[in-house]
């Protein structure tokens, strides 16, 4: 005996829409926190690099040999060009973090528009039953009085 209709949240594909929005704020974040890893990873080898070429340079002006004026600024310049590089790698890794703190805001915000509808959608489920056994109920009595009414007369 079936008193009332089955449970059909209204909402169900703005609720599915969200929950897809969030996966892909999900996967956006990932691929946010991969970039910032491999930028990250870059700037380690930039700084190593950096580190050798001017462990080189002290070690080439250190010696008693003598160096020439051309070799001087030649390695100078190669020294500030790997600062640039780092500079330019820093700059890369903090837009890096920027996206990732964005990403991760993103996802925060679709997960509180996805748990809102799956907390609406528990409620309707919850209210349905309830009214569903209400009426259930209420058929349940309505058959114990006419059977009632019946072996009475």
């Amino acid at each position: 005996m079936s008193t009332g209709s089955s449970f059909r949240f209204r909402l169900e594909r703005v609720r599915a829409l969200r929950e897809r929005r969030e996966d892909l704020a999900r996967q956006e974040l990932a691929k946010a926190v991969s970039r910032l890893s491999g930028s990250q990873s870059r700037l380690d080898a930039v700084d190593a690099n950096l580190e050798r070429v001017l462990a080189d340079q002290r070690l080439a002006t250190s010696t008693s040999t003598t160096v020439d004026a051309e070799e001087l600024r030649a390695r100078q310049a190669f020294v500030e060009r790997i600062e640039a590089q780092r500079v330019s790698e820093t700059l890369e890794l903090r837009r890096r973090e920027s996206d990732v703190a964005e990403r991760n805001s993103e996802l925060g915000e679709a997960a509180r528009e996805h748990r809102m509808l799956e907390r609406l959608k528990e409620r309707q489920h919850a209210e349905h039953d309830r009214e569903t056994g209400r009426l259930e109920s209420i058929a349940l009595d309505e058959i114990a009085i006419d059977r009632f009414r019946r072996s009475a007369a």
